[in-house]
């Protein structure tokens, strides 16, 4: 079973999360999500790729229940997989544009801000990166992601407080760099990722990595030197029982 539908149309390549209603972020997703990086990469006719949802939810985050099931060893494996696939998305060799079409929070929160720009649909939905409400730390290096999209100060708000936040207050914090309302998302989408996707390609790559490659950098650093200290506040007992009474409506 695939967790992603995948499309090309004019050089823009399209992926769009599709895991029952709120995406739920997977192991298997997580695969799915690198290979297609890695197809799309080496594709010369592809020159701009959009992420995009469901409607209601871009992504919930992570698939909680699932992992409850996981032993430390496994969980472990999962948390390196994910931050290795969120580096690669953040240096991903060509234009990325988020389509937010729905709630996006955690990791999906996570998988937004690897994105060169983000909109995100007006009206209910709401992004946050939610970890402290549950007692969970945070994937180390998307930490150094987010400081790169919105500053240290707005980053240690998003962080601590784990707020839910409209597309008109993620965009005046920097989260997400155009609003529109939910007919109108792919349509903006597709112009933004064209409009990148006609800029000259080796200059767009070049570019990118003078800008991020030292944040990626330093992504794997936090990743390496801080993964065990997630790991073991996910599984203490405080932590796994606030984890056992979120609920996903699949």
């Amino acid at each position: 079973m695939s967790f992603l539908v995948k499309s090309v149309s004019s050089n823009i390549a399209t992926v769009t999360l599709s895991r029952g209603k709120v995406n739920p972020i997977n192991e298997q997703m997580t695969e799915e999500l690198a290979d297609c990086l890695r197809e799309f990469s080496q594709d010369r006719s592809v020159r701009a790729l959009i992420i995009t949802g469901n409607p209601v939810f871009f992504s919930f985050g992570l698939d909680i229940p699932e992992f409850l099931g996981y032993s430390k060893t496994d969980f472990t494996r999962f948390v390196t997989r994910f931050a290795d696939l969120y580096t690669e998305l953040f240096m991903f060799p060509k234009p990325v544009v988020g389509a937010l079409s729905g709630h996006t929070i955690a990791g999906g929160f996570m998988l937004a801000t690897c994105c060169d720009y983000r909109i995100m649909v007006s009206g209910k939905s709401r992004i946050s990166l939610n970890e402290i409400t549950f007692g969970s730390s945070l994937f180390p290096g998307s930490v150094e992601m987010m400081k790169y999209c919105v500053g240290q100060r707005n980053a240690e708000i998003i962080a601590m407080t784990g707020a839910m936040y409209s597309a008109e207050e993620a965009k005046a914090m920097g989260l997400v760099d155009e609003v529109c309302d939910t007919n109108n998302l792919m349509d903006q989408a597709v112009k933004a990722a064209a409009g990148l996707a006609a800029l000259y390609g080796p200059a767009s790559e070049s570019i990118k990595k003078l800008l991020r490659t030292d944040t990626a950098e330093l992504m794997k650093i936090k990743d390496e030197r801080y993964r065990e200290e997630m790991v073991d506040i996910w599984y203490s007992n405080e932590t796994w029982e606030r984890l056992k009474q979120i609920k996903i409506h699949r």
